[in-house]
């Protein structure tokens, strides 16, 4: 009985959103116009799937599918005549599948324009190419979108859509970690299982990704003739112990030369084979697929040759590290059972090579493991295999290694060290409950042996409560007595030591204890006492150099409210996770920088380096981490007048907060969504949505987060006519501002009083907030207090005072990117008779000083002749938003073509030079 009866057809595409978005760009562009569009990606990744995808979708006109198979044209004459021979008027779609088998005749018509396939124009041509070669030059300039290998997550949910959800998860991380995220290795890899197999009830047989199924996947894309298969195979050896995608070319051809003496001096082949390419002196496969299949299937002793013949060159090369050559020599030694000695080297090289990159020590020490015979040792190889593993942004490689860790008899601080590294990756990629259960565990069994690692797990349970929004258990994590709470720690745990400076771990171990203390005191209400000890992690982070010092400072400035120290210790921690290839401590860095940008007003540096963020934690399969960044991106974008664009972040960051406990997120993402509506003129809304953060009762929001939240409430209350509700939330608000830990929160509160004040308080109470302002800075704040301000004395009759007042509010939101906000100020300065342009923007002519900057770029765009779609690819968002933007400048502008458009653009610019701060760069 096999595997395949418990194997379906996926009932939908996973992880391919921007991809399907891109191709449903070209679907949407066709009822006016034709277009090109090619889909490259290496074997399996679900090129063909795209093309059926799009072919199901277009509704607009005919389909014709063509691919290199019998019965479908071959020759260039062949193509055009199929293509004309789909008669009608109504717009068509041609889908060419694996279009590089093509001839080149016919290749270069496909790359043609389109309108020469068909005279009546219209025609879209969706292209399949393959990835795991170079592209063809028919092809290279064509617009294309890349399918790349699915993220762990996303590989994750498409084995449970194929399987029902019945894989145990133990399987279940075996196999996304044997796919690489390569959809058909998947399903290889489940089809070769049985159903008892699948559920866990007996151990799976085999390697996970063996010869047979990354040839089935592969086809003919990793054959290649025999003079040509020597240096494939070597080149696939030293990629292995690279940890990277290319390696040296000059060692891969010693190394050839020594596997074939008699070969010529260079290149042993001409040309390259098309497996490889060659930039910059370093070789590389085009797929990292065909690699792993070039060296799977090559014969045993061969592969041993090629790792020999490496190791071998290395020696006699200057700047090899030790752990490269010892890899090559393990992978060269003969039979699968143990090689004490060696393994015992390979270990001790990776524990004295700190500054090798994470992923290499990963595979020394798991190398290591299968090389050793105690079982003790074995497991705790095998959990120094993880936790390198999880610091170089590979979960899904780390919990099949901590699921070998537990084959073995080990001793309570090696279970302790495997249940730290699983609960730090539940806690960025997993129920945030769970997470927090399995690092008290792992503090409990690191606490007799191992109390500054117990310290951390602590630590690092402490931020799971915090995240989930507990405040009491996440204070009983903080206490003393918690495990790990005892003495001053003075050790670092091998997780979390900095392979910069191996030396320095009583450094790391003091700053993780200053900030548990610190951070319960601040819990507490202490303000006094949470000071000084995390005063004094922001101070290490001044002199550290480790990315976790630096990532502690960080955390401890923003519980300050020192953004300005926040910035430069996320900025350090960035650099220096960079520089050490920890894929899993960047999105974090970037996650504490965009924060610190959120704190201080400044929207457009928040949102850039949480776009930056969200990639990174997606890359390293971080979805809560991904969460954080998607509400942040939320609260950058309510400023602008994007409200789709807050949607869409919204609903994927509520997604995952929903699913895994987030609740900070879900308090920012909620938070963003109210502030857009009070942005866009809606308060009964935003006072709907904002009463449900803030107000006292069982739904209101994360405790260290909802207070953030107080300002939007009390003045979309106070425009909703709902005064009373605001009494009770400030008096709590007042006692935040006093704590002193927000430096806006001054400044918020005598705005928030000045809308509730009697008339004659009121002006005295908003000059106030603006000197505040001044004090701690902040563009948006201070132009919402200007705005508030401004109208108050326009609606008591005092235009002159009012008009200076909205264009300094007018003048800050443009500065921040507020468009929704400016158009709010622009709106007061026409309702008093008074230029609406902003600062150096000459007089209101009516014309482009009405957009906001993103219309802006649009209708110069457009104004240019550029089609919906090159907008979208252009500006890097969904054809959807630029629709929608565009019908927003035709209304704010009263034209009713792209023709006016362009004219009304050319005009506007003629009178206005020097108004281009919607210009492209």
């Amino acid at each position: 009985m096999t595997g395949e009866r418990t194997v379906r057809a996926a009932v939908r595409i996973h992880g391919r959103s921007a991809q399907q978005g891109a191709v449903r760009g070209l679907l949407d562009e066709l009822p006016d116009r034709g277009g090109h569009l090619v889909v490259t990606g290496e074997p399996g990744l679900g090129r063909t799937t795209l093309l059926q995808w799009a072919a199901r979708a277009f509704r607009s006109g005919p389909v014709l599918r063509l691919g290199p198979g019998p019965g479908t044209p071959a020759t260039a004459g062949r193509l055009l005549g199929a293509v004309r021979a789909v008669t009608g008027t109504a717009p068509l779609l041609v889908c060419v599948d694996d279009a590089h088998l093509w001839d080149a005749r016919a290749r270069a018509v496909l790359a043609g324009a389109t309108e020469r396939l068909r005279p009546a124009g219209r025609t879209g041509l969706l292209l399949s190419v393959a990835g795991h070669r170079a592209v063809d030059p028919e092809f290279a300039r064509l617009p294309a979108v890349r399918l790349d290998p699915l993220s762990p997550p996303s590989a994750a949910d498409l084995l449970d859509d194929l399987t029902d959800g019945a894989v145990a998860p133990a399987v279940r991380d075996r196999i996304v970690a044997g796919a690489e995220g390569n959809p058909a290795l998947l399903h290889a890899l489940l089809r070769r299982l049985s159903p008892a197999e699948l559920r866990g009830h007996l151990p799976p047989s085999g390697a996970p990704a063996d010869a047979a199924a990354l040839a089935e996947v592969a086809g003919d894309a990793w054959t290649s003739d025999d003079g040509a298969r020597d240096l494939l195979l070597t080149v696939a050896a030293a990629v292995r112990a690279s940890d990277g995608p290319d390696t040296d070319a000059a060692l891969v051809l010693d190394a050839v030369r020594r596997l074939r003496p008699a070969s010529r001096p260079g290149l042993p082949t001409e040309p390259l084979p098309a497996q490889l390419a060659l930039a910059g002196g370093r070789l590389r496969f085009h797929s990292e697929l065909v690699r792993r299949t070039v060296h799977a299937v090559a014969a045993p002793e061969r592969r041993r040759d090629a790792h020999r013949a490496l190791a071998d060159a290395m020696e006699e090369t200057d700047g090899c590290g030790p752990l490269p050559v010892l890899l090559h020599r393990s992978w060269s030694a003969a039979g699968p059972g143990p090689v004490v000695p060696l393994a015992d080297r390979l270990a001790a090289a990776a524990d004295g090579t700190a500054t090798a990159p994470y992923g290499l020590r990963a595979t020394a020490y798991a190398r290591a493991a299968e090389l050793t015979a105690d079982a003790a040792t074995r497991a705790a190889r095998y959990t120094a295999a993880a936790e390198q593993a999880l610091l170089a942004g590979r979960p899904e490689r780390a919990r099949p290694l901590l699921a070998a860790a537990r084959d073995g008899a080990a001793p309570a601080a090696v279970r302790g060290r495997a249940e730290l590294v699983r609960g730090l990756t539940e806690l960025r990629d997993g129920p945030v409950g769970d997470a927090h259960q399995t690092l008290l565990l792992a503090a409990s069994l690191l606490a007799p042996g191992a109390p500054a690692a117990a310290e951390t797990a602590a630590l690092a349970a402490a931020d799971a409560a915090w995240a989930a929004g507990d405040l009491r258990t996440c204070l009983d994590a903080l206490a003393p007595e918690a495990p790990g709470g005892e003495g001053v720690a003075q050790e670092s745990p091998p997780v979390h030591r900095d392979p910069a400076a191996p030396h320095a771990a009583p450094t790391l171990a003091a700053v993780v204890r200053e900030h548990r203390i610190g951070m319960r005191a601040l819990l507490q209400g202490r303000l006094d006492r949470a000071s000084a000890p995390l005063g004094q992690v922001v101070e290490r982070g001044r002199t550290g150099d480790g990315p976790e010092r630096l990532l502690r400072s960080a955390a401890a400035a923003l519980l300050l409210g020192d953004v300005d120290a926040a910035r430069r210790g996320g900025a350090r921690a960035l650099a220096a996770a960079r520089q050490l290839g920890s894929d899993t401590l960047v999105p974090q860095a970037l996650e504490y920088l965009a924060y610190a940008e959120l704190r201080a007003g400044r929207h457009p540096q928040a949102r850039a380096h949480a776009e930056e963020g969200l990639r990174a934690a997606l890359r390293a399969g971080q979805r809560n981490t991904a969460a954080h960044h998607r509400a942040v991106l939320a609260l950058a974008a309510s400023i602008e007048e994007q409200p789709d664009v807050v949607a869409r972040h919204v609903a994927a960051a509520l997604a995952t907060a929903r699913r895994h406990g987030l609740a900070q997120v879900t308090t920012l993402a909620e938070w963003a969504t109210a502030r857009a509506d009070l942005g866009r003129g809606r308060p009964h809304d935003a006072a709907d949505r904002l009463g449900l953060l803030v107000l006292p009762g069982p739904g209101r929001g994360h405790f260290a987060v909802w207070r953030l939240a107080v300002p939007c409430f009390v003045e979309a209350a106070v425009l909703a006519g709902r005064h009373e509700e605001t009494r009770e939330v400030l008096a709590d608000f007042a006692d935040w501002a006093a704590f002193g830990a927000d430096p806006q929160a001054a400044a918020q509160l005598a705005r928030c009083h000045a809308l509730l004040a009697p008339p004659d308080r009121a002006d005295a109470l908003y000059r106030r907030a603006l000197t505040r302002h001044d004090e701690a800075g902040g563009d948006f704040e201070r132009a919402r207090t200007a705005l508030l301000h401004g109208k108050w004395l326009r609606r008591r009759r005092r235009p002159r005072e009012a008009r200076g007042l909205l264009g300094t509010a007018l003048a800050g939101f443009d500065r921040c990117g507020a468009g929704v906000w400016a158009a709010q100020a622009r709106g007061e300065l026409r309702a008093l008779g008074a230029p609406s342009g902003g600062p150096n923007r000459g007089p209101d002519t009516g014309t482009l000083t009405r957009l906001t900057p993103q219309q802006l770029r649009i209708a110069r765009y457009v104004a240019e002749g550029a089609t919906n779609r090159e907008v979208a690819l252009t500006l890097a968002v969904s054809t959807r938003t630029v629709d929608y933007h565009l019908r927003k400048v035709f209304a704010a502008l009263g034209v009713r073509s792209r023709l006016e458009l362009a004219r009304l653009v050319e005009q506007a610019e003629q009178a206005e030079p020097v108004e281009k701060t919607g210009a492209r760069p």
